[in-house]
């Protein structure tokens, strides 16, 4: 489908206007839950899991069976700095990875039954050096969230999005801490695997980012100046499935970064959205707690390309069979206590 909008105070009117969860079908969920068979709460966070599902799709006893999986892949001007223990042709090489089924997003992908689809934006030609001027002018940043926005299956019953980019954690650590404030040492972490010299030059290209583009006023803004094309993509993908009412899980700090962007232009617009995990990346949890979100799992995982957000489908995928396929104690002749 076309995306709807051509101009960023078009994206921000979409914001303004966002579809909300259908309470009929959270709350006949939400009784159902009651009567399975297994005590009340037995089954912990899975039951609100399960509920807020039901909610989303709008159907009380909810199936799971088109699951989406998008990877989006961009490079980073500000690569050229050494922010990153890998140089920017990694980001073309792994995409052919993900595209020959090499990858380990491929094999979870594959495991849990979604759809993988990966999508490169332009990787001949990365965003611009944000310590030098905004990393996209708007017709870019516009141009990677309707590539997002189109990426996104409307026959898809969960979405989850990743990334692939060297220097992407730098580029969403600045965005965090324009959305959320803090020291570029609050937020800057290792990404790669970068040493004591590498985290120096990270927490500068962030501070400088910063400063140059303090005058942002709002998160898509703040994504245009300091954001990447696949981290707008990632959020161009979340908005779409709002509007079509698919579940998002959301992955590691890039994502979670991408997501912020849209909170921090309206508050509400990530709540079809649940964290899939915490991450190793050292201030995921920082950003899980800005942006109100629990996760699911904690591996130590820090790969990105959206596994751990792909492992914690199989959670969901439990919630919701457990909902939908649980005999009521009337159902199985069973006493209510």
């Amino acid at each position: 489908m076309t995306a709807a909008f051509s101009t960023l105070d078009e994206v921000r009117d979409i914001l303004r206007a966002l579809p909300e969860s259908d309470a009929k079908s959270f709350d006949a969920a939400a009784a159902r839950n009651v009567q399975l068979t297994k005590p009340p709460g037995a089954l912990g966070r899975l039951e609100d899991l399960a509920i807020w599902y039901a909610g989303w799709r709008g159907v009380a006893t909810p199936k799971i069976e088109a699951p989406q999986i998008i990877v989006f892949a961009g490079n980073h001007g500000i690569a050229a700095q050494g922010v990153s223990a890998f140089p920017a042709e990694v980001t073309a090489q792994m995409v052919l990875n993900f595209q020959h089924g090499g990858a380990a997003i491929n094999q979870l992908a594959a495991t849990f039954g979604a759809k993988l689809d990966v999508h490169a934006l332009t990787l001949e030609q990365p965003t611009a050096d944000f310590t030098q001027a905004p990393a996209m002018s708007e017709a870019e940043v516009i141009d990677a969230l309707r590539t997002g926005w189109q990426a996104v299956d409307e026959t898809a019953d969960v979405l989850i999005v990743g990334e692939m980019g060297i220097g992407n954690t730098t580029c969403a650590a600045a965005l965090a801490a324009a959305c959320f404030g803090g020291a570029p040492a609050d937020w800057v972490g290792r990404g790669t695997g970068v040493d004591d010299a590498g985290l120096a030059i990270k927490q500068r290209v962030v501070a400088e980012g910063l400063a140059r583009h303090a005058t942002a006023h709002d998160g898509l803004e703040k994504l245009r100046c300091l954001g990447g094309r696949e981290v707008a993509a990632m959020a161009g993908a979340i908005l779409r499935a709002r509007l079509l009412r698919i579940p998002v899980l959301l992955d590691g700090f890039i994502c979670c970064a991408a997501a912020g962007s849209l909170m921090h232009t309206a508050p509400d617009a990530l709540a079809h959205c649940v964290a899939g995990h915490l991450s190793a990346e050292g201030s995921h949890d920082r950003l899980l707690h800005a942006l109100g979100k629990e996760p699911l799992l904690s591996l130590g995982l820090r790969l990105g390309e959206a596994s751990g957000a792909a492992l914690s489908l199989g959670v969901l995928q439990g919630a919701v069979a457990c909902l939908s396929g649980m005999a009521t104690f009337a159902e199985a002749g069973v006493a209510a206590g």
